[in-house]
């Protein structure tokens, strides 16, 4: 198993920025891709962002594109999410997961059923 433990979370005015960390256990985290996935109150948690193994490859949503950017350090066991233009739509809890499925041509998956590991999430929330 991987243990991951977000932190970075908090309040910030609109147009702000944040970043997060997902920092994780084991020499081995070069292995999982890596995903951020949200949940605002009362909706469904939905995909963010992911990155593959070696960080070559990332993926967005649409509604983060342009102002999210997700990174790993894989010396130091982390991914980064850096959170630009802040929207209020973006209030919500963000998930950290980690994918041990070795994929071809540094594919990343975008559904939630992908990711084995969660840590416990951060809360951010964006002011008008």
């Amino acid at each position: 198993q991987v243990q991951l433990v977000e932190s970075g979370g908090g309040l910030v005015q609109a147009g702000g920025s944040l970043r997060l960390s997902c920092a994780t256990s084991g020499r081995t985290f070069s292995n999982y891709a890596m995903g951020w996935f949200r949940q605002a109150p009362g909706k469904e948690r939905e995909f963010v962002t992911a990155i593959s193994r070696s960080g070559s490859s990332t993926y967005y949503a649409d509604s983060v594109e342009g102002r999210f950017t997700i990174s790993r350090d894989n010396a130091k066991n982390t991914v980064y999410l850096q959170m630009n233009s802040l929207k209020p739509e973006d209030t919500a809890v963000y998930y950290c997961a980690a994918d041990p499925t070795i994929y071809l041509g540094n594919y990343v998956s975008r559904t939630r059923t992908a990711y084995d590991y969660w840590g416990q999430g951060t809360q951010v929330i964006v002011s008008s």
